[in-house]
């Protein structure tokens, strides 16, 4: 009972602090920043994290096994994922590039967990025997962290081609020695001064076109790099599944619709960090193969659970291996 009591608080206190710290991004995009509101919404992720955790071990220690056995704990666990991917560049240099993805996912997902499914499926259930593995936190947690950051980087890149393919982009300039404010996208953007810079005689639509490079750059820099993470994440993730498998079911690779759709999830994102290599194809190539990955995904993590097929089904929407 009083494990029961204490999830439902945590719930509410981190669904409560990560709408509030979205409502603070939504604020610093339509007036001029604010320090302290900004540094006010990093430490309400970082306690939203804190929350989520809480909540995620109170459920292991009442249940007795690593909360990720059903759809609802899977979810709980990619929103935790979420938040753990907007704090690195934060704790690494105390600037974001990716909050305007992370946080929006973070409230999405455990909103969706908390409101979206009903109520019987947020209760605790006996795994079945094929879950009793001391591979499932392994395997299904790597899992759901490469779906957080693939989901993430996928999102960037979507990001990358509607600013490419936009014609007008709105920008706003603070003074003379401003040419370029603080994007959408990113907590900072580099700019020029007008001493020594070499386009302060041309036009404004020359600084509108060098800020949509800047901004497509680092667009593509920030999926690269979380992308990457992802990858290896999900590579990790269904090695560990193949160990797990042929301990269950005495074979490897059993072409299961789950691991069908984990292959092509792997293969797809295999092709954009291979032609991400190469010079020509960066940009909008390598984004539109990542934003096709961005669907399969989606497939992967959620579409196979509604058909209730395979051996990863488990009860269909009631029990979830990955």
């Amino acid at each position: 009972m009083i494990f029961s009591t204490l999830e439902h608080i945590l719930t509410h206190i981190s669904f409560s602090i990560i709408s509030i710290v979205i409502t603070i991004h939504v604020i610093t995009l339509l007036v001029q920043e604010i320090v302290g509101l900004h540094d006010s919404s990093e430490k309400g992720m970082i306690a939203t994290f804190f929350c989520i955790t809480g909540l995620l071990v109170s459920r292991w220690i009442s249940s007795g096994h690593f909360p990720l056995s059903n759809l609802y704990e899977s979810l709980i666990f990619l929103s935790c994922g979420f938040s753990i991917i907007h704090m690195i560049p934060y704790l690494r240099n105390h600037k974001n590039d990716l909050s305007t993805i992370t946080v929006p996912s973070t409230i999405f997902t455990q909103g969706f967990a908390t409101s979206g499914l009903s109520t019987e499926m947020h209760q605790s259930e006996i795994l079945v025997p094929a879950l009793q593995s001391q591979w499932l936190m392994m395997h299904v947690s790597m899992m759901l962290l490469s779906y957080a950051a693939l989901l993430c980087g996928s999102l960037l890149s979507v990001a990358l081609l509607v600013i490419t393919f936009r014609k007008n982009i709105d920008t706003v300039f603070k003074n003379k020695n401003l040419l370029i404010k603080k994007s959408f996208f990113f907590d900072e953007i580099p700019y020029l001064n007008e001493k020594g810079n070499p386009f302060k005689e041309d036009s404004f639509l020359t600084f509108r076109n060098y800020y949509k490079y800047q901004l497509t750059q680092r667009l593509d820099y920030w999926s690269y790099r979380v992308i990457s993470l992802g990858f290896t994440f999900l590579t990790i993730g269904i090695l560990c599944g193949a160990v797990w498998a042929n301990e269950a079911w005495g074979s490897y690779w059993n072409w299961d619709p789950k691991e069908t759709w984990a292959f092509i999830t792997w293969i797809i994102f295999a092709i954009y960090l291979h032609i991400r290599t190469n010079q020509n194809f960066q940009g909008t190539n390598s984004a539109l193969v990542a934003s096709i990955g961005f669907l399969i995904i989606w497939v992967c993590y959620f579409g196979i659970n509604l058909l209730g097929i395979g051996l990863h089904s488990y009860g269909s929407f009631t029990l979830t291996s990955n």
